[in-house]
């Protein structure tokens, strides 16, 4: 197996000189287990584990391998196993916050070159939740498309396409049927654009959206195992339960993820939520003063945007809900921010108790 049907490039290989000297090996995480990695190499499938100085070195979960990472092994002689002593440079990574109450951040596809975002023409449909996938895969360094699966169910699937493509910020929008295909033909042919041999490509969605039949279809056997739609909820039964890395008979790589129940942001930056709302950004470029709250300041552009209805109230409301998220993120990851944030929150409070001091003497 040749290193660059894997996706190894000149970058990757300037990254491994410091280890090119001595018996290491490139290889590819295509799998990740509690304790152990599945990965792809030159010599084959290997399963592997990180030492114990990766271990101990790592100060978070970033720092160890994640599914699509190259990691710098060692073979154990006359075994198909080997140890994993670092982890290359990322090219990109798609990561959202990890669910539950921790502040940590999960890595769910490393050097990614395109991101299939998938949603379903069901009841699955919600602009709102693609705004969101968009704002993190422009951030990971990926290029996004926006997969709308499911479109046999859909009444009139080319103006819901329509309506996606006019908050995408350019992103490709394709609407297709994993069963039956698209006007174009097959999925594969829907597709086709970004799944040149030797690239890898991320399926991202929530549960049930039909990532796996959609992966199926572009492998061309069943790898991934799929579930019925159910006729309570009206879409498919999540199956995947883990990250994978697959290589397709056309030598494009392919990544199935779980679905998602949540995608919380982590270290977004200000620049990547403007360009996921650039029509925003370019309202708020036209108000009056440059620090405008877009509340009750006059000429400001985003509240006469609202008010003739140019911009939608919805998306508005997206934006400001992931700004939040962002600066929340923000002062999880720099301790410096949470302290700015909160005695920024004791002066008002201590400026509200005076002012209400003040209005009881009167």
């Amino acid at each position: 197996m040749h290193l660059s049907s894997l996706g190894w490039d000149d970058s990757f290989a300037l990254a491994f000189t410091p280890f090119s000297a001595s018996d290491f090996v490139p290889a590819r995480v295509a799998l990740e287990h509690k304790h152990a990695y599945e990965l792809l190499s030159a010599d084959g499938a290997l399963t592997a584990a990180c030492t114990g100085r990766l271990l101990h070195d790592a100060t978070s979960r970033d720092d160890l391998p994640a599914v699509g990472d190259w990691v710098v092994a060692r073979l154990r002689p006359g075994e198909a196993r080997a140890d994993i002593h670092a982890v290359l440079p990322r090219s990109t990574k798609f990561s959202r916050r990890a669910a539950g109450d921790t502040s940590a951040e999960q890595i769910v596809a490393a050097n990614v070159d395109i991101v299939f975002l998938v949603t379903a023409l069901d009841q699955n449909f919600n602009v709102r939740r693609i705004e969101r996938y968009l704002t993190v895969a422009w951030e990971s360094g990926a290029q996004p498309v926006v997969v709308l699966n499911k479109a046999d169910l859909h009444s009139d699937p080319a103006s819901a396409r329509a309506a996606v493509a006019a908050i995408a910020s350019g992103a490709p929008v394709v609407a297709l049927s994993a069963l039956s295909g698209s006007e174009s033909g097959s999925v594969a042919d829907a597709l086709g654009p970004w799944l040149s041999p030797g690239h890898t490509v991320a399926f991202l969605g929530s549960s049930g959206v039909g990532k796996s039949t959609l992966i199926n279809r572009l492998v061309g056997r069943d790898q991934q195992v799929t579930g019925a739609i159910s006729d309570a909820v009206g879409k498919g039964r999540h199956t995947t339960t883990h990250r994978e890395l697959i290589l397709a008979p056309s030598g494009v790589l392919v990544i199935d993820t779980p679905g998602m129940r949540e995608l919380q942001l982590w270290d977004v930056e200000a620049d990547t939520l403007d360009h996921a709302f650039a029509d925003i950004a370019s309202l708020a470029a036209r108000c009056r003063f440059r620090d405008c709250t877009h509340r009750a300041e006059p000429e400001c552009a985003i509240q006469a945007a609202l008010e003739d209805g140019s911009l939608d109230f919805g998306r508005w409301q997206s934006f400001q809900k992931l700004q939040r998220e962002q600066a929340y993120a923000a002062r999880k990851a720099d301790p410096r921010l949470a302290r700015e944030s909160k005695a920024g929150w004791k002066k008002l409070n201590k400026q509200a108790r005076m002012t209400a001091r003040m209005k009881g003497q009167e």
